[in-house]
């Protein structure tokens, strides 16, 4: 395993990480000088492809993809030969396949920091249904929610790939406050200057529409467990963003204002 350093002289590559994420942690990098490379998720399940592709690399953002977590002992194995740092970025709540990758990485010693990102700017699927008509059908939508702009997700990530001193960490992003879902559909009408609310829906409606997207079981259920649990819970928020980059997290409302076309 290597154990350099990443900086100007090394590489970091980005694995599994697409969207808006994988854009922002592409520009952070080369903005402070890292040579940086995206690998398509193909290669996970391909041990020899993974291999000869991060050969020498100094540290590694992975996102894991795919429906389960099958390959991914094979995948992690690599990386622990040849990766001197990995960062996994693993969406919070249960019924996730980056669990397992997560418990792959702990025992296999490889220097490590796991990224628990809640929200995902997940209001993103929200946008058909504004623009059609301005009505959101989903379950819960008295679950306060606490999601985290991309941009900072990629801020924290790209500090964990190129500082010392994450080794270890379990970090739980999330912006500053937990609005429920039904007032960020609101905070975006505003925003985007065009009426738009909430309209609930059962829970087993809400559970055929995502099963229907292709996702696992287990990921619909768990992520209808989350939902349900902040009805009475609201997720709470924490201090990660800024204790890692040295800015406070960017509120949802900044977050619906610099996305407000993708609305109207």
């Amino acid at each position: 395993m290597t154990d350099e350093r990443v900086d100007g002289t090394s590489r970091a590559l980005v694995i599994g990480v697409s969207g808006a994420v994988g854009r922002h942690v592409g520009l952070q990098l080369a903005a402070s000088g890292v040579r940086v490379r995206t690998l398509p998720p193909r290669d996970l399940l391909a041990p020899v492809s993974l291999e000869a592709a991060v050969r020498g690399a100094g540290a590694v953002l992975l996102g894991w993809p795919f429906p389960t977590a099958d390959g991914a002992t094979e995948a992690v194995g690599v990386l622990a030969r040849e990766v001197g740092r990995v960062v996994l970025l693993s969406p919070a709540g249960p019924g996730r396949p980056a669990g397992g990758v997560e418990a792959l990485l702990t025992g296999s010693g490889v220097r490590h920091t796991v990224l628990r990102a809640h929200g995902f700017a997940a209001a993103l699927q929200w946008a058909e249904e504004i623009r059609a008509g301005g009505v959101v059908r989903g379950y819960g939508g008295a679950a306060g929610l606490n999601p985290v702009d991309e941009r900072d997700i990629a801020a924290v990530a790209v500090r964990t790939l190129v500082e010392d001193g994450h080794d270890g960490a379990r970090y739980v992003l999330t912006g500053p406050e937990s609005p429920t879902q039904a007032e960020q559909v609101e905070i975006i009408g505003a925003a985007a200057g065009r009426p738009a609310a909430w309209q609930e829906v059962p829970r087993e409606t809400a559970r055929r529409r995502l099963s229907a997207t292709g996702r696992a079981p287990a990921a619909v259920d768990g992520a209808l467990d989350l939902v349900h649990a902040r009805l009475s819970a609201p997720e709470p928020a924490t201090t990660t963003v800024r204790d890692v980059t040295g800015h406070p997290a960017r509120s949802f409302h900044a977050w619906a204002t610099d996305h407000a076309a993708l609305f109207r």
